[in-house]
């Protein structure tokens, strides 16, 4: 499969769609079917981008989070429907003691917004701000995306389960390292010069947008959201040392296409990749089913989890309003704003992942990431024929 069509797409987003710098990546059963890398990191277009360029990818780090999490619960032997507050007592706090871990991989634990100021910086203040945060609905009835506080609900349940590892170092040791990717939560200090700088986007939304409406709405949920916990909002600012070499696993992992789509590619192959065994295929099951889907009070829109990865939602009668991952309905992933993205089909074992430093509008992958992920499977899709 030469993936001819995803090459013409990948040089149709320089020539025609505004990219700056970009790589796309997909493997197939273990194999890296295609990696593409061009453009410039900077503007004025006077260094060089290629497949090695690692570039900050927002909240596409999610997934990758999560699975550190999942990893963690199968060796604690824990089930999904594990109390938070057995891990984390302090949690338990203000009307959360039967949270689940389920619930909060899920967007569904109601902690999307803090009350109080804490800095993002400040770790242990967030997740002091975290345990004592009343919900803002009845955890499980609802769920709404948590922008920022996910990252930090994630690390410290896992922090709790390891006995203080951080989720950036348990990435490194149990996936990056063995599997050799390009891909880090806080970036050592040796990979700090070659990380391509991201650029805030130009365009703006059409008026209207239920989603930007609510983002502009000052004390919306949606508002509170995007600004819990303060700092580090703008794409300048998350291009600074500090920034890049701390430790954020909701927003701010920083790596390689290559890297992300072969991660999801192990996950779509029963969690196996290179002769080695990473999860126990039970583990990774559920990421194939949705769990929660409806409206969104956080994004405004009709969304769809399964344990901490996105899922394209459905209509009722099975077709699908999105197809952010593809056309399969056993596709998981994870979206980053300005139009990153990384997912694994495991009904062919396709790890797909774009990455790029020219963000666009929106929090869900935009044209030119689709027309990337369109063009893979139709021609797949005409080497099956």
């Amino acid at each position: 499969m030469k993936m001819e069509a995803v090459r013409r797409v990948f040089e149709e987003n320089f020539s025609e769609r505004g990219e700056i710098g970009a790589s796309v990546s997909v493997w197939l059963e273990g194999k890296e079917l295609v990696g593409l890398g061009g453009g410039f990191q900077d503007r004025e277009q006077t260094v060089p981008w290629d497949v090695t360029t690692p570039v900050l990818v927002w909240s596409a780090t999610k997934g990758l989070s999560a699975a550190c999490l999942l990893h963690a619960l199968e060796g604690a032997r824990l089930p999904l429907s594990a109390r938070v507050s057995h891990v984390w007592p302090e949690f338990g706090a203000a009307g959360k003691k039967d949270v689940t871990i389920e619930m909060l991989l899920q967007h569904q634990a109601g902690l999307c917004a803090l009350d109080g100021a804490p800095a993002v910086e400040d770790c242990a203040a967030v997740f002091a701000a975290l345990a004592a945060q009343q919900p803002s609905w009845n955890p499980g009835s609802a769920h709404g995306y948590h922008p920022r506080t996910f990252g930090f609900l994630v690390d410290a349940v896992l922090r709790k389960l390891t006995g203080g590892e951080t989720l950036g170092a348990y990435w490194r040791r149990v996936f990056g390292e063995p599997l050799s990717l390009e891909f880090w939560i806080g970036t050592p200090e040796d990979v700090h010069a070659r990380i391509a700088p991201v650029f805030a986007p130009k365009g703006v939304m059409p008026k209207g947008d239920p989603f930007f409406t609510a983002f502009m709405t000052a004390g919306s949920l949606t508002s509170r959201s995007f600004a819990s916990p303060k700092g580090l909002h703008s794409a300048g600012a998350m291009n600074t040392r500090e920034a890049r070499m701390a430790s954020y696993p909701g927003f701010g992992g920083i790596g390689t296409a290559s890297a992300v789509a072969k991660f999801y590619a192990m996950m779509a192959c029963e969690g196996t990749l290179e002769g080695r065994r990473y999860f126990k295929p039970e583990t990774l099951l559920p990421l194939q089913q949705t769990r929660v889907q409806g409206q969104d009070r956080v994004l405004c829109m009709e969304t769809a989890f399964s344990c901490g990865f996105m899922r394209d939602p459905v209509e009722a009668s099975g077709v699908k309003l999105r197809q952010t991952f593809g056309p399969s309905s056993r596709a998981f992933g994870h979206p980053g704003a300005g139009g990153s993205v990384g997912f694994g089909d495991p009904s062919v074992g396709l790890g797909f992942a774009y990455v790029m430093n020219q963000m666009e509008p929106g929090v869900l992958p935009n044209f030119r990431a689709q027309s990337l992920v369109s063009a893979c499977f139709e021609e797949a899709s005409r080497e099956a024929l």
